[in-house]
């Protein structure tokens, strides 16, 4: 028999001899140009220690300048003379909220005409701010609640005015630097460099002392139990005025602490799902919040039952909790009863929980009882006639929490940093590294110190400016960069899009709501939080980008701890991200680099591959 031949079709045998001549144009390509490039292998745990570094240097420059700023403004207090006597007149600054005012024909100071000791500045637009600022001068903000003329506030303003050379010095060291900012006890905020404050539609009810980072920065972690008297004799306006303070009393506190709200009459019992004490995340909240507006008000009054409850919170260890400080924070609308016994058998003689009294509304009652009860227990007692004595009376406590800081002296002073939030000066997304400013004057030669916190300095870093020291080209498509805080949020992560921001609140997304949950990623969580570095290859569940598929994958985690920071930083790449091409640049390439290097900001400049600085040319892929 013959041998079998087959016979081509002629379409198909020049299909596959076009394909074999396209492969042999691609190789001879490849070929001629193989000396411009090579192929490069990612190493994870070198390429993320890297980032990590490189994270940590761009934030200790902020360290640096924000304990620059906070030994400045120290010992400038310390120098400062009170005056009694001093007059609005006697004061020369730039109110950054005065041009609103005086847009506005109904403001009180415009009727006041208290303008004469407010500069006019001119400004220049700074794509860095995303602002108009000037760069000579700081601006001051003053809650809408505080009267700007008042003897506390003068002297305030007049011994900060000197923290303005040193925020110029400051920039003046580390150009990047980004908003510098002073936010004092007494609600003034100082920051540099000047710009008009961004008058919301509404009433201004913008106090620094309720922005995240100042509250974080300016008490250590706590324990608080709140308990709310709902006896027949607080029904109406009374009622409503502890629901709003309840609601205020919360928003003191940050994801550092843990906290539960209970009602009483005869017995009590809490006013939500919640039977222990759990994290002051923005969720757990907006759950309390809710539920104490269900609250009613009936039956006796019972002191008794309230404490025993909340001293029987804090003592349940079987829980997580801050373990730091502990407090007891009581609002009513007065009684007779001191439970003495109630203090004898829970927190005397130690006194480890800190109690705190609200007498609220008008009333006739004899507060004699809710003073002692705080006294005897290292707490303070206020009183909240109206709505508006809230704001003030519920963010006192907080001077009280900063007095062990202040004699702790510093040992008590570490540079924090803050979740994600809203800037509320237009920067974005920013976190912000804080330091408490004590107070270091004494009452007489050989005196104890004065306790006081004087404030907290705040810096900004904008995310963005984190994100551009990340790689961009050599992660490949589905590969990324991650970083989490302590209380396990990301810091970065390309499912972090917010979509609206309240500049009230901090943007919390938990990591393992950023991803698909499993078992695995768990532990990497765990294991970040835990300051821990390490590398595990895992099969995980991702979702498509129109997010209506979920696919079964391969991925290689790989995370460390970012030093002097409470950050971890994680890298993630699928299998087929192993390798990429580097590009042989040529010499004037190289020279327009460095040229390029000297002439721009270094928060322009990432690193790349190569290990040599690179201008940032698009956004990175986190």
């Amino acid at each position: 028999m013959g041998a079998h031949t087959s016979r081509r079709h002629p379409a198909t045998s020049a299909s596959w001899e076009s394909a074999v001549a396209k492969a042999r144009v691609e190789v001879g390509i490849y070929k001629d140009n193989r000396n411009l490039f090579e192929v490069q292998e990612n190493e994870p745990q070198k390429l993320v220690e890297k980032v990590a570094g490189d994270i940590e240097s761009l934030l200790d420059r902020k360290v640096q300048a924000l304990k620059r700023l906070a030994d400045a403004a120290e010992n400038f207090q310390k120098a400062h003379r009170w005056q009694d006597n001093i007059k609005e007149e006697d004061i020369v600054y730039y109110d950054a909220k005065a041009d609103a005012e005086l847009d506005d024909p109904e403001s009180e100071d415009v009727e006041r005409g208290s303008k004469a000791s407010t500069l006019r500045l001119d400004f220049v637009e700074d794509s860095n701010f995303k602002n108009k600022v000037n760069y000579s001068y700081t601006a001051v903000q003053i809650p809408t609640d505080i009267y700007k003329g008042s003897t506390v506030i003068l002297n305030e303003l007049n011994w900060t005015e000197a923290l303005e050379n040193v925020f110029i010095e400051n920039r003046r060291q580390d150009p990047t630097l980004l908003w510098q900012v002073f936010g004092s006890a007494t609600g003034v905020t100082r920051y540099y460099p000047a710009t008009p404050w961004r008058a919301p539609k509404k009433i201004d009810l913008y106090d620094v002392r309720r922005r995240p980072w100042y509250i974080q920065g300016a008490s250590s972690p706590k324990d608080m139990v709140i308990i709310v008297d709902v006896s027949g004799s607080v029904s109406g306006l009374t009622l409503k005025l502890m629901k709003t303070s309840v609601c205020e009393m919360l928003d003191t506190l940050s994801d550092d602490d843990y906290v539960n709200v209970a009602s009483f009459n005869e017995k009590a019992q809490p006013v939500s799902c919640f039977t222990h004490l759990v994290q002051a995340n923005v969720r757990n909240k907006k759950v309390f919040k809710e539920a104490v507006q269900g609250m009613v008000a009936k039956g006796t009054t019972g002191y008794k039952a309230g404490f025993e409850y909340a001293f029987d919170q804090l003592q349940n260890s079987n829980i997580t909790r801050a373990n730091c400080n502990k407090m007891i924070m009581m609002f009513t609308d007065g009684g007779e009863d001191r439970v003495q016994d109630v203090f004898e058998k829970y927190n005397w003689p130690n006194r480890t929980v800190r109690v705190f009294t609200f007498s609220v509304g008008q009333h006739n009652y004899d507060v004699t009882p809710l003073q002692w009860m705080a006294c005897t227990n290292k707490g303070y007692y206020f009183e909240i006639p109206s709505i508006g004595a809230i704001r003030i009376n519920t963010q006192e406590y907080l001077d009280v929490l900063g007095r062990p800081m202040v004699l702790a002296g510093k040992e008590a002073k570490q540079v924090q940093w803050t979740n994600v939030y809203e800037d509320a000066l237009g920067l974005g997304l920013v976190v912000t590294g804080t330091l408490p400013v004590f107070n270091l004057t004494q009452d007489g030669p050989g005196e104890k110190k004065n306790q006081l916190i004087l404030g907290v300095m705040g810096i900004d870093v904008a995310l963005n400016d984190i994100k551009r020291l990340t790689p961009n080209y050599t992660l490949g498509a589905n590969g990324y960069v991650f970083a989490i805080d302590l209380n396990g949020y990301v810091l970065l992560h390309p499912n972090l899009k917010p979509q609206t921001t309240n500049f009230r609140e901090p943007v919390t997304l938990d990591f393992l709501d950023a991803e698909l949950e499993d078992e695995n990623k768990e532990e990497i969580r765990r294991s970040m939080i835990d300051g821990n570095k390490g590398h595990k290859q895992i099969r995980t569940l991702v979702k498509s980008l129109d997010e209506r598929y979920i696919d079964e994958v391969m991925r290689n985690y790989t995370w460390v701890p970012i030093r002097s920071t409470n950050y971890s930083l994680g890298l993630v790449l699928p299998p087929y991200s192993t390798f990429y091409l580097q590009a042989n640049l040529s010499d004037q390439i190289l020279q327009v680099k460095s040229f390029s290097q000297s002439h721009l900001p270094m928060k322009k400049i990432v690193s790349g591959p190569s290990h040599a600085p690179e201008p940032q040319l698009q956004d990175p892929a986190v």
